[in-house]
């Protein structure tokens, strides 16, 4: 019964993980003769990757990029937002979920245009009501690059967080509640002392998600092509821009197979995590 499955791991999952591994160790081009006849380097690229300053600096905007999205942002959002329409009304909670998915079921070449109208200095909406209000106007992309990313990314993904705690949410037994309610309990100790403790596997859940898809996305390169002046230039867009740029298949392999590593790390420190809050 497991061979399928196991299969499908395989072809998918594995095989292709070892294939960019050998590829990062070979010096192909995306044109010319190494595209035709690349040869083996061995760990050559690994070794150039970690004396590399923008690699560094793509590992540092993106390790704060998945910190202000996914944590601060989407999983804080989220989690935010199924407290506030928890035992609300059906109409009221099913309107903020339309209203949330949307922004995650637009594709992301519209999402991307939406906020370029957003945040645009001379003609953006934003910038255009700060000016009716008596403030100057703000040229995001260029003095505050990392957070219109991180504004943008969260508004994008704050949908599956919100989705998974409203479920989770939903498996916690009414009486609880309605216990604290009797006692006249604070807002606040009733999240801390029920919610919190009866959805805790939801939330590392959450986490191990959205922090991997964070880490790989690659749509904030609509917005501001990895700048200004590399100011927001994520791994996956470090990657591409060296593969397909400048046309260095080998080492923007051994780049990819360096952020696998850090997926694997970041993955097993939650489930880390996780294991030690299941005991608890």
């Amino acid at each position: 019964m497991l061979l399928p499955s196991l299969v499908l791991i395989g072809t998918f999952l594995v095989f292709p993980a070892i294939w960019v591994l050998y590829m990062g160790m070979t010096n192909e081009t995306l044109t010319g003769i190494r595209a035709a006849n690349p040869q083996f380097v061995g760990l050559q690229n690994f070794v150039r990757i970690f004396k590399d300053r923008f690699f560094y600096n793509a590992l540092k905007i993106s390790l704060l990029f998945v910190f202000g999205s996914a944590i601060v942002g989407q999983a804080g959002l989220g989690m935010t937002l199924s407290v506030i329409t928890y035992r609300k009304s059906k109409k009221f909670r099913s309107f903020v979920q339309a209203v949330v998915i949307l922004a995650w079921i637009i594709p992301e070449v519209v999402v991307a245009y939406l906020w370029v109208a957003f945040l645009d200095k001379d003609f953006g909406t934003l910038n255009n009501v700060l000016h009716w209000l008596g403030f100057e106007k703000i040229n995001w992309f260029y003095d505050y690059p990392v957070l219109s990313i991180i504004l943008f990314n969260t508004w994008r993904g704050t949908a599956f967080s919100m989705l998974l705690f409203s479920a989770a949410l939903e498996t916690i037994p009414p009486s609880y509640l309605e216990a604290a309610d009797v006692m006249n309990v604070s807002p606040w100790r009733k999240f801390k002392d029920i919610i919190l403790p009866n959805i805790k596997s939801y939330i590392f859940t959450d986490l191990i998600l959205i922090t991997l898809w964070t880490f790989n996305v690659f749509s904030p390169y609509l917005l501001t092509h990895g700048g200004p002046s590399f100011k927001t230039e994520l791994l996956p867009i470090y990657i591409y821009r060296n593969a397909f740029r400048y046309f260095k298949i080998g080492y923007g392999s051994a780049i990819s197979a360096v952020v696998l590593g850090i997926n694997l790390a970041l993955a097993l420190v939650y489930l880390r995590l996780s294991g030690r809050g299941a005991r608890k």
